[in-house]
């Protein structure tokens, strides 16, 4: 059965028609009078020429969206965000802009065109009751408007900014991988610019992973390097990039040179609890020192992920690090060289561990007994003891052999089981 409306519902109808027929003849104008006052209102909204022509361009099509509906009853939960809207939501995502200013200007908007439809309502002769309820029924449509259309922009608005985002470091990662491979001459301010990163300083690069994840680690990686950069004083932001969901790579920056950062990096890890593994390079200047510092960061994790450490924290400048890292290429062939040079010496076993330790250290610091006994903080006796022991294990001397039998010790140092002979059950 169809209810009969009042014949007040009826005049009202014929009031809120005529408001938005009559506003909507000047829509241009309206529209122009709430860009202007946005944009003096809100001064994240004061971007360039373009922006400025597409907020005008969202205004006026909110607007005569909103009055289209008011002119034809078309209820609010059936309308979409106009185009203009939608790409306006978009540009400001991909200019920065907070989110907060978009979902501002909605709000002043709809304050401003309020106070245009009291102004018409003021022009029109209207019954007092009427009046009221042309205007509840108005500042009705024009909230729920509002509250939807606002809704729809700031989802757009937030997915533009994630996939801005993502495309703009994957970019950003994808001119440092360039840099970092290229023969070519860099310009090093343009890619400074590009890269948002003062190349011509002096770095220090990292390499950082969680060896035991198998989340997505990287919110977790960028917190740990922006906190370590305060740490450290460096001068500018540090350069993030993802390699992989638990491993990224880092730069910190300095004017001058900060010499043996590894240090003060170790201490800071060691402190903070769920630390990741941190492979550090030397300190260098320039592109060169740039690309220089990450391959020695580089090569100082490839060692940490042969000996499968947890949490380690290796840095190129580490005594002998370097030295065996160039031999790891083929850990096969280092392990065959490392049994001949070593013999039974190279066997996986804790007393042989103990004395090629010993060896290494002994040789390290001149073949003083003396020394190695205060570096591995052991009697005289037993430093001598051990090392004789060690040349026995062996079965000849080193005279002849010493440096290789140094470099060998090293690797095993480093290396540990990869380049040992497995130990017989």
């Amino acid at each position: 059965m169809t209810i009969a409306r009042r014949d007040s519902d009826v005049a009202v109808d014929r009031y809120v028609e005529s408001i938005a027929a009559r506003m909507n003849a000047r829509v241009t104008q309206v529209s122009a009078a709430i860009r202007t006052a946005l944009e003096e209102d809100i001064a994240d909204l004061r971007g360039d020429p373009r922006t400025a022509d597409l907020l005008g361009a969202s205004v006026e099509a909110n607007v005569e969206t909103l009055l289209h509906a008011l002119r034809h009853d078309i209820p609010v939960e059936r309308i979409q965000a106009p185009g203009a809207a939608v790409e306006y939501a978009r540009r400001l995502a991909q200019q920065g802009i907070p989110s907060n200013a978009l979902v501002r200007a909605y709000r002043l908007g709809q304050r401003r065109l309020t106070e245009m439809v009291f102004a018409e309502l003021h022009e029109m002769a209207i019954p007092a009751d009427d009046r009221v309820t042309a205007i509840e029924r108005i500042t009705g449509i024009l909230f729920d408007y509002i509250d939807r259309i606002t809704e729809q922009v700031i989802v757009i608005y937030d997915d533009e900014r994630e996939r801005w985002l993502e495309n703009r470091n994957s970019l950003r990662a994808l001119r440092i991988r360039e840099l970092l491979t290229t023969r070519k001459a860099v310009d090093a301010d343009a890619t400074s610019t590009t890269i948002r990163y003062p190349l011509r300083w002096h770095h220090v690069a990292l390499v950082l992973w969680y060896p035991e994840a198998e989340d997505d680690e990287i919110p977790r990686l960028q917190q740990f390097v922006r906190e370590l950069a305060q740490a450290l004083d460096t001068e500018a932001a540090p350069l993030f990039v993802a390699t992989d969901p638990v491993c990224c790579w880092a730069w910190l920056p300095y004017r001058s040179d900060p010499r043996d950062l590894a240090p003060r990096i170790r201490s800071y890890a060691l402190a903070q609890p769920g630390s990741p593994g941190i492979a550090i390079g030397p300190a260098g200047s320039g592109i060169d020192g740039f690309r220089a510092s990450h391959r020695h960061a580089e090569r100082a994790q490839a060692v940490a992920l042969v000996r499968d450490l947890p949490n380690p924290i290796l840095a190129a400048s580490d005594p002998g690090l370097s030295t065996a890292a160039l031999l790891g290429g083929d850990l096969a062939e280092t392990r065959d060289w490392v049994c001949e040079v070593l013999g039974d010496l190279a066997s996986d076993t804790e007393n042989d561990e103990r004395l090629r330790e010993t060896l290494r250290v002994f040789l390290r610091t001149g073949s003083s007994f003396k020394a190695a006994a205060g570096e591995l903080d052991l009697h005289f006796n037993s430093v001598k003891y051990r090392v004789g022991r060690a040349v026995a294990r062996r079965e000849r001397p080193i005279t002849q052999d010493r440096l290789d039998v140094e470099v060998a010790l090293l690797v095993c140092h480093w290396y540990g089981k990869a380049v040992l002979r497995a130990h017989p059950a």
